[in-house]
């Protein structure tokens, strides 16, 4: 089993560099592309016999006390087979 964890920047909180990246496809002549908004991706490995409820609870203290600044950030955390 793993957990999938996404960390992004949110809504309310600036993101340079969301834009520099949104600028830079305009320019380039992607002009779809209204914005982006950038983050943070991780993939962590459980033990194995670990049940899904301990799994979730566990990477969700993870997520908020180490992997997010939970004042600036927001998070999911999904549990795969």
């Amino acid at each position: 089993m793993k957990a999938i964890v996404h960390v992004a920047l949110k809504k309310t909180v600036l993101d340079p560099q969301g834009r520099t990246v949104s600028t830079a496809l305009n320019s380039q002549g992607y002009d779809a592309i209204a914005d982006v908004r950038q983050g943070k991706y991780f993939e962590i490995e459980l033990t194995p016999g670990v049940d899904r409820e301990t799994a979730q609870a566990q990477v969700e203290k993870v997520a908020s006390g180490v992997l997010a600044n939970p004042v600036i950030e927001d998070f999911t955390v999904e549990i795969l087979d």
